[in-house]
Order: C-alpha cells, then structure tokens, then sequence
C-alpha cells in the first residue's frame, strides 16, 4: 500500500511540471500523456508484484510450487486466448503513449465528431466534444481508422470562410476590408490573411476567406465572426455583389384597353 501511494505521488509531482493552459503546450501535451500512460502501467505492476509477493509466504505454494506453476501457465493461456482483444488494447495504449499520433488536450476530429482529448487509458481515449458530450474510443480504432488531429505539431489553425457574390463584386475590396478586420481583431495571429476566388457557377462565383488563429476554437470564432463582417459590408457597400437572379424578357407587349 505505502508503495502504491509513493508511486501515485510521484507521477502527480511529475505532471504538475508541465502546464496545460498555456497557448503553445505541445511539450506540455506530449510529456503528460507519456507521464499518465506510464502511472497506469507503474500502479498496475505494483499491484501484481505486492500480490506474487504475498503469495510466494505461503508454505503451501513453496511445497507445490511446481504443480501450481503448471496450473497457472495453462489458466494464463486459456486467459490469454479468452482476453486477446482486452490485451491487444492495452498493448494499442502504450503504442499511442510511446508513438503519440494524439495527446491529452489535443484538437481532433473523430467520426466527423470535434473535440479535445480529455483522458487516455490503456484501453480507451475520452474526447471532450465541443457541445460537452464525450465520446468515447477505443485505443485499438484509434490504430486502424484514420482521424484527424488539428494539433499534432503545433496548436495554430487555418480557417476557411466560403462566400458566395454575384459576378460584380470586387474582390480586391473585399480583400482589404478583410485585412482591416483582421488588424484588429484579437483572435487573428498575424500569419495568414487571404482571400481567392476559387470557383465560379452560372450566377455566382465562390469566394473563400483564409485566416489563422492560435487555436481551434478561438479559429471558429474567428471564422464566425468574419464571415458576419464580410456579408455586413457586402450588402453596405456592394449590394449589387450580393446573389441575385437576372431574368430577360424577350417579345412584344401589348396593352389592353378598356372599351
């Protein structure tokens, strides 16, 4: 028990090195996850060892050690061939902790589910999703189905804003008040200010918006807030740039007189 409780205590002191909160802690993620993977394996070893040493002061164990160690290599087999899928996670949990495709804290996207990694087991990761659900996965789907992982080196994001205008509109307007919005907005970077168009149709053409944000969710807001701005503007500035159908009349008309 004293050893299990030192071993806890020390991995608490050795997590409480690293901070979480800080805007750029990919150090702080990558060490916390390696540190919270190990604790599990360290406590689970102390468990089995405090147990095999308490069974080995057993006269009875001395005296028959042999017969009993065959006993428990056939129950270890019959358990092993029972219990592969639980053994194949737990050994998938210290991959990821030694490999580390994602981290505590990181931003990923999971079955088209976004959110941050909220605990990682040996056998399943909790992702905190962003509307407070939690959804949780298994360690060993995390090594077979691609997902994606908006921090894996650095907590900067790209965000796209998509605007559709009529064929009129100005874009090289449009990309300055852009870059004046983004002057003064708290939530931009610094790093990444674009604006192209991208695509066009038979009324309109697609214009997308490229801004950068030190982290997702502070992107999303960003993105929110300037796809407003633009549209705001737009329809101030350019209301003919706005989508509109155009319709031409072709032929004679003719009025109706009363007699």
């Amino acid at each position: 028990m004293l050893l299990h409780r030192a071993t806890g205590t020390l991995f608490i002191f050795l997590r409480r090195q690293f901070d979480l909160s800080t805007p750029d802690n990919l150090r702080a993620r990558r060490a916390t996850t390696q540190i919270i993977v190990l604790e599990r394996i360290a406590l689970i070893s102390v468990v089995v060892l405090t147990i095999a040493a308490l069974l080995m002061t057993i006269p009875g164990i001395q005296r028959f050690g042999a017969s009993l160690l065959a006993s428990a290599g056939v129950a270890g087999l019959v358990i092993g061939l029972a219990a592969q899928q639980s053994i194949a996670n737990v050994l998938a949990g210290i991959q990821i902790a030694i490999t580390q495709p994602l981290r505590i804290d990181d931003a990923v996207v999971i079955d088209g589910e976004w959110g941050w990694v909220e605990e990682i087991t040996l056998t399943y990761v909790v992702v905190r999703i962003w509307d407070r659900r939690r959804l949780v996965v298994p360690i060993s789907y995390l090594l077979q189905k691609p997902f994606q992982n908006w921090t894996r080196t650095t907590s900067s994001v790209i965000g796209a804003v998509t605007i559709h205008a009529d064929y009129s509109v100005d874009v090289e307007a449009l990309r300055k008040e852009q870059s004046t919005i983004l002057a003064q907005h708290p939530l931009w970077d610094g790093e990444v200010d674009v604006v192209q168009v991208t695509d066009t149709t038979d009324r309109t053409v697609l214009i997308r918006s490229l801004m950068s944000a030190s982290s997702s969710p502070k992107a999303w807001d960003l993105r929110c807030d300037l796809r407003e701005r633009l549209i705001r503007w737009l329809g101030e500035t350019q209301p003919g740039a706005l989508p509109r159908q155009r319709m031409r009349i072709q032929g004679e008309i003719t009025r109706r007189r009363d007699s």
